[in-house]
């Protein structure tokens, strides 16, 4: 697979994600969910900002030839860093992507090394950021990843990372391979079943609590229970829960992170 196909994977997966819809508090063609300052037409501008970016960040995987892994994500991060700033420039200061210029960067860097290496995506991340959590935390406090490392001593984004995104690698992926449906339903019951395990920070955020992780948890197994998209009772849970979110003003940003990640991973393999 070329460089420009794994960057254009990347492309699609997070277009793929923001016109999978109805998301719970999230943003898709049918509304805003919890983030009025933000609509569909802003990511697709946000997205085609970080082209240039992931078509860095695989000739970096593609052209690092040293040992220590730690290395090339240094380079990446250097690159994620002038590609964030792209991404405001683009949407006006709204954060729409930071959280994909980090974990999708990561993955386009990764599949890149893979193709000349070999070895697995999944792992090589993990090679990448050895040691990042105790790097990059407990230093200062800043997103709600970090704020909650030194609150309730989870990492975060950079622990899923340095664990080798067990949740997309164990649950999502594999959930994903066996949905049936058209492409909107997989996407949807995916994103469910990773609310169904995650710990997402962003919800965490907006709450103002770890407790509703719980509950949140609780909604995505009754509307996997139910049938999922691909039923009425399971549409109608959905179209509730919705409602619900815009209401409290929950959002499942990390959750969104996490399918952007399984998406590309899906077209990486042939899956969707």
């Amino acid at each position: 697979m070329a460089i420009e196909e794994i960057a254009q994977n990347a492309l699609k997966a997070l277009l793929y994600e923001v016109v999978t819809n109805p998301k719970p508090g999230l943003v898709d063609p049918v509304d805003v969910g919890s983030h009025p300052d933000m609509n569909v037409y802003m990511f697709i501008d946000s997205s085609l900002s970080l082209e240039k970016y992931f078509v860095q960040a695989a000739e970096i995987g593609f052209n690092f030839a040293r040992q220590d892994l730690r290395q090339m994500f240094e380079l990446l991060r250097q690159a994620g860093i002038k590609a964030e700033k792209t991404m405001f420039a683009a949407t006006n200061n709204v954060n729409t992507h930071k959280g994909a210029v980090f974990s999708l960067g990561l993955f386009v860097c990764a599949s890149s090394y893979c193709q000349k290496h070999g070895g697995n995506e999944f792992e090589i991340i993990q090679m990448m950021t050895k040691g990042l959590v105790k790097h990059d935390l407990g230093k200062k406090s800043e997103t709600a990843g970090e704020r909650q490392f030194l609150q309730y001593g989870k990492g975060g984004v950079r622990a899923e990372a340095e664990a080798g995104y067990p949740l997309v690698r164990d649950v999502a992926l594999p959930f994903l391979a066996q949905t049936s449906g058209d492409l909107n339903t997989r996407l949807l019951d995916t994103l469910m079943k990773i609310v169904s395990e995650i710990e997402d920070s962003n919800l965490i955020k907006r709450a103002g609590n770890v407790e509703v992780i719980d509950w949140a948890h609780k909604q995505a197994q009754k509307y996997l229970s139910l049938g999922s998209y691909g039923t009425q009772a399971g549409k109608q849970f959905m179209l509730e829960l919705n409602r619900i979110f815009k209401e409290k003003n929950y959002s499942l940003g990390g959750s969104a992170d996490l399918l952007i990640i399984t998406i590309f991973m899906g077209l990486q393999r042939g899956m969707i």
